[in-house]
């Protein structure tokens, strides 16, 4: 894939970076962390104001307000039927189930402990570190959308925001209904029971359908020979019933145990990241989405960083055992993909730049009059046509109109940044 040059200098590239080394520095040097990181943000956030009354392209952030308010909820909505998913795949086998069943091999995670035997100390610890996550991934795509503030990426900034959004609500949809349909076991076994309360004992549909059939040989080929469920259940005790009014049904999935409150919706709040292996990572469809979003609308070297800091996150994941290798690999390809199929909401360069060549043709003639007549003044005026925008690019900054709605754009733009950074910290 041919990287696009970068735009204004590097500018964002400096910037972004410079944002990945401050925040390591709560790793080295907390108090240095401590000074730097607010310092820098109020510089990037007065930098992007100043240039809120000469940018140009309002109204065509007006006209994407509505495709970035449907993708926010499109968004929302997927990331709860995803809590839900998760939920599930963690209650339905129980407790007993995840603390017993021993994770699966990885030849990925056995390369890396290969390599550490192999690679020279330094290395190794650079492997090691925690250099970055997933809200430093979320929050360089936020400063990718702020650059159109500085004609560094294509306006629409709303546009680009609301690909992002629909393609990864589309991603976690595709995530939640794999991960849900075949359930298994995670690298890391303690972890269900350090994190969640289920019960102990399986649901009542694994109870019928699984456990009888789980790893007696006999039993398998008998159930495969039958296609029907046919083995006594047993005495298993029953689950904790809550009046949830209309919402009752999600009992069978979230399976609430009398310790952890009556509320449905706090319990989809504590199913963060799952303990299940969630094929495919969560964690990397954001940094490939990140990297994507980057590459086509910025370019440069800049998104040659951003694509080893996506591999270097990718082999953190392993390495930790967040994920096995296979979660990490689907994830990059599945991003990769939904992505290139997405490029309808945000206008590729190349389609910016075959709107302005329409337009340059269309005023060929007049063009070539102006330039025979020596009319400097009107070949001037020709040409600001064929700028992105036409008309729109000749304003000073936006009309009377769109004040108020650059001014509401700015205010929920920061916010969302405040919120991301301090609400996906942790992933």
């Amino acid at each position: 894939m041919r990287l696009p040059a970068a735009r204004s200098g590097g500018g964002l590239g400096i910037a972004a970076m410079s944002y990945i080394l401050i925040d390591y520095l709560r790793h080295l040097s907390p108090a240095w962390h401590a000074r730097l990181q607010p310092v820098l943000w109020t510089v990037l956030a007065l930098i992007a104001i100043t240039r809120v009354p000469y940018y140009r392209h309002w109204t065509a952030e007006f006209r994407a307000a509505i495709p970035f308010v449907g993708s926010m909820i499109f968004m929302l909505s997927a990331l709860l039927f995803e809590a839900l998913s998760v939920r599930f795949a963690t209650a339905v086998l129980g407790l007993d189930w995840h603390s017993d069943t021993d994770p699966l091999p990885d030849t990925g995670q056995w390369l890396l402990l290969a390599l550490n035997e192999k690679l020279p100390g330094t290395i190794v610890q650079i492997l090691r570190a925690r250099i970055i996550g997933l809200h430093h991934f979320l929050m360089l795509f936020m400063m990718l959308a702020f650059s159109v503030l500085f004609d560094s990426v294509e306006a629409p900034g709303l546009g680009l925001g609301a690909r992002y959004m629909f393609t990864m609500a589309v991603g976690r949809l595709l995530r939640a209904i794999t991960f849900v349909s075949t359930i298994l076991p995670s690298a890391r076994p303690w972890c269900v029971s350090a994190r969640f309360r289920v019960p102990a004992y399986p649901h009542y549909w694994a109870q019928k359908y699984y456990v009888p059939y789980a790893s007696d040989a006999s039993a398998i080929r008998q159930i495969i020979n039958q296609d029907m469920a046919y083995a006594d259940v047993g005495n298993y005790p029953s689950d904790y019933r809550l009046d949830w009014g209309s919402m009752s049904f999600l009992i069978d999935f979230l399976r609430p145990t009398a310790s952890e409150g009556s509320s449905w919706f706090s319990l989809l709040k504590k199913a963060g990241g799952g303990c299940n292996d969630l094929i495919y990572s969560g964690h990397m469809l954001v940094a490939v989405l990140t990297a994507m979003a980057w590459t086509e609308a910025y370019g440069g070297f800049s998104s040659a960083l951003v694509w080893l800091l996506v591999m270097h996150s990718a082999q953190r994941e392993v390495r930790e055992r967040h994920h096995y290798s296979v979660d990490c690999i689907v994830a990059i390809y599945v991003g990769i993909l939904l992505w290139k199929m997405t490029g309808f909401i945000w206008p590729l360069k190349d389609a910016s730049k075959s709107k302005r060549l329409n337009k340059l043709d269309k005023i060929q003639s007049r063009l070539l009059q102006a330039a025979k007549d020596s009319d400097m003044d009107k070949v001037t005026e020709l040409l600001k046509e064929v700028e992105p925008g036409g008309q729109e690019t000749q304003n000073k900054g936006p009309i009377k109109g769109l004040w108020l709605f650059a001014c509401a754009i700015i205010f929920f733009a920061l916010t969302i940044v405040v919120l991301a950074f301090t609400l996906t910290s942790d992933g």
